[in-house]
């Protein structure tokens, strides 16, 4: 094989690594949910939702996340994250939900954490926990939409619900479900009572008031590090190869 073919081998090689590593970064960059251990049908669990920042030039500072009215959830409870504050909304049901032998008449439908005195900067991404329960039985999974607004102004709207198998451009949060347990505790316990459910809501609504102000900053999860890391080793080969070339071109003129 020539020098100049090979040459030409290794600069396409460089290209097609360059083009992996820009599209892997993007594909997993949204907004996402994920339980602590498994989200079982009928039972309690600990959900994070996931926020990365997708700009250079600017940084996150307000979550909005808004949960299914097709499937009320009777206990949301967020834990507090310092340097933001949190706001939880509530609406009333049309159909009242049993729980524990009480009926509840209210559920939550948003919960909204803003930043005071932190933010995710570019390269950084912020888990938001949330103890929920009960799951529903009767559903294979929920679908929480989600907004991330930036501190330029911009507003990204993770609503988008996943049709067809393909996943959308601004896909929205989507939490899977699985068997339920005997004991329909998931992956947390049951809190004793819904009054013990109302008063963990206010003790985490007023934390999230009083959070601490500095500024946190979580480290890249180790799927988005795969990502980048293949890509830039992909990189590195094709530079290799185009130096390769053009030794092997010069020697061969010499």
């Amino acid at each position: 094989m020539s020098a100049t073919n090979v040459s030409r081998i290794a600069i396409a090689a460089g290209v097609a690594a360059s083009t992996v590593l820009l599209l892997a970064g993007p594909a997993a960059a949204h907004v996402s949910v994920q339980p602590q251990g498994e989200a079982a049908k009928g039972g309690y669990a600990t959900l994070n939702f996931k926020v990365p920042n997708e700009r250079d030039q600017a940084s996150t500072v307000k979550l909005e996340v808004n949960f299914p009215a097709d499937h009320p959830l009777s206990s949301v409870t967020p834990e507090a994250v310092p340097g933001w504050k949190i706001a939880i909304t509530k609406g009333k049901l049309d159909k009242p939900l049993e729980v524990h032998g009480r009926k509840i008449t209210e559920a939550v439908t948003k919960v909204t954490w803003t930043a005071d005195g932190s933010m995710i900067a570019p390269g950084y991404f912020q888990q938001f926990p949330v103890s929920v329960g009960q799951l529903p039985e009767d559903a294979d999974q929920l679908v929480f939409k989600a907004i991330q607004t930036y501190d330029n102004k911009e507003v990204v709207r993770w609503i988008e619900e996943p049709k067809g198998g393909e996943e959308p451009d601004s896909p929205a949060p989507v939490l899977k479900l699985t068997a339920a347990t005997e004991d329909h505790h998931g992956g947390a316990a049951d809190p004793a009572g819904d009054d013990d459910h109302k008063a963990d809501d206010q003790a985490a609504s007023t934390e999230g008031d009083k959070g601490d102000k500095k500024e946190t900053h979580a480290a890249s999860s180790s799927s988005d590090t795969t990502a980048r890391t293949l890509g830039i080793i992909g990189i590195l080969i094709g530079i290799a190869g185009v130096a390769f070339g053009v030794l092997a071109g010069r020697r061969r003129t010499a």
